[in-house]
C-alpha cells in the first residue's frame, strides 16, 4: 500500500486523520482530523508542521502536550487491510514517514488515509512487548 510512487486515483484533496499517540499500553489516543489535504503538493513535514501546531494550540490537546512526537507511521490506509491492533500498525516497517521531504502522494497516501504520530522510543519498546494495560 504506501509503496513508493503516485497513487492512481486523480483526487488530489481529501481528509487525513493523524492518530497522536499518547500510550501504547494504555491505548491513549486522540485523532486529529485535516480536511481539504492536497496530496500532491504537502509533504510529510508539511503534515508534522501542522499537526505539531494544533499540538501546542488547539483544545483538549493539553495532555499530549508533554510528549516528545517524533516519528509518523501509515496506520491504515482507505480500504485497505486493517491491523489486529487497535493502537499502532506494528507490521510494515516500510510504512514509516521518515523523510519530511516526500510529496504525501508519492508516498500512496491519500483520501482516508490514518497516519500514526507517536515517540518512536516508546514504539520501540511496546514493540519488543506489546502488552496492553487497562
Amino acid at each position: 500500500m504506501a509503496e513508493n510512487g503516485p497513487r492512481s486515483d486523480t483526487s488530489t484533496h481529501g481528509t487525513l486523520t493523524v492518530r497522536l499517540i499518547k500510550s501504547f499500553e494504555y491505548r491513549t489516543f486522540k485523532n486529529v482530523v485535516l480536511h481539504n489535504i492536497d496530496f500532491a503538493n504537502l509533504t510529510v513535514g508539511d503534515i508534522r508542521a501542522r499537526v505539531d501546531k494544533e499540538i501546542q494550540t488547539g483544545s483538549g490537546m493539553k495532555p499530549f502536550r508533554n510528549v516528545a512526537f517524533d516519528t509518523l507511521k501509515i496506520y491504515t490506509q482507505a480500504h485497505g487491510a486493517k491491523t489486529n491492533n487497535l493502537i499502532i500498525n506494528l507490521d510494515h516497517d516500510d510504512w514509516f514517514l521518515s523523510n519530511d521531504h516526500d510529496i504525501l502522494d508519492y508516498r500512496g497516501i491519500g483520501h482516508e488515509t490514518e497516519i500514526s504520530y507517536f515517540n518512536r522510543e516508546a514504539y520501540e519498546r511496546f514493540k519488543l512487548n506489546p502488552e496492553v494495560k487497562w
